[in-house]
C-alpha cells in the first residue's frame, strides 16, 4: 500500500513492525528481502517526515561525527 494512504496509527505501526525485523533481515534474507525491506523502510520513513515536519528532536539523542 502507498503509505501515503496510510493513517498515521497504520504507518507507525508498519514503521514499528520494520525497525524490529531489521537486525533479522539484515542477517539472514535473502538479496531480494533486503532491499525490498530497505525499499519500504525508506518509503514509509519518507512520508513519515512528510508529515511530520516540525517534529520534536530531543537534544539528548544528538550525536557528533564520527
Amino acid at each position: 500500500m502507498d503509505p501515503a494512504d496510510l493513517s498515521d496509527e497504520d504507518l507507525l505501526r508498519e514503521m514499528g513492525s520494520l525497525h524490529r525485523t531489521r537486525l533479522d533481515t539484515l542477517r539472514h534474507g535473502p538479496d531480494a528481502a533486503l532491499a525490498t525491506h530497505l525499499r519500504r523502510t525508506a518509503e514509509l520513513e519518507t512520508e513519515y517526515l512528510a508529515r511530520h515536519p516540525g517534529r520534536e528532536v530531543d537534544p539528548h539523542r544528538l550525536t557528533q561525527a564520527f
